[in-house]
């Protein structure tokens, strides 16, 4: 019995320690995005995001711009390159680069500018739109922790580091 008194002591004192808060178990939604879907993306926006979505799942590489590695503006580069587009090379370049467009107006082919590092609207990463549907825009992009992939403006985090889109094409 002496031994099982520091347990009953602690399971004791942790169980008086438990919040009395209660926590909602209602999940926050998802951002809908509103979107003009009427718009067709031209033929070479097409070819653009789909040369693109051959990286997917290509790990991240800083100043990369192939299948063994590439970083976010690299991806861009590298898929505009190849239908002979010239683009600058970097986010901070790119950023002012074509045309801005209105998040409800983006199209396939329209690159997206967010603001990822915490407490700055400062563009630091992009993307490239691959996808409209009512209420999603889906971009690709190089993650720095994942590598190429597919996102979605409706995720909390892209929606709330989104900072522009321009059109280049």
């Amino acid at each position: 019995m002496k031994k099982l008194l520091p347990f009953l002591f602690l399971a004791i004192l942790l169980s008086n320690c438990k919040s009395k808060k209660a926590y909602s178990s209602n999940k926050q939604q998802s951002p809908t995005i509103e979107v003009n879907t009427g718009t067709k993306a031209s033929e070479e926006a097409e070819t653009i995001a789909d040369y693109a979505k051959k990286f997917d799942g290509t790990k991240y590489k800083y100043g990369g711009t192939t299948k063994r590695g590439m970083d976010c503006s690299g991806l861009i580069y590298t898929s505009f390159k190849d239908n002979n587009v010239n683009i600058p090379r970097t986010t901070s370049d790119l950023k002012n680069h074509g045309d801005w467009v209105d998040l409800k107006d983006v199209n396939v082919g329209d690159l997206v500018f967010f603001a990822t590092k915490k407490n700055s609207r400062k563009v630091n990463h992009v993307g490239l739109v691959t996808r409209i549907r009512p209420g999603n825009v889906e971009f690709i992009h190089a993650s720095s922790s994942r590598g190429v992939m597919i996102s979605s403006l409706a995720e909390k985090y892209w929606y709330f580091a989104f900072v522009q889109a321009r059109r280049v094409l």
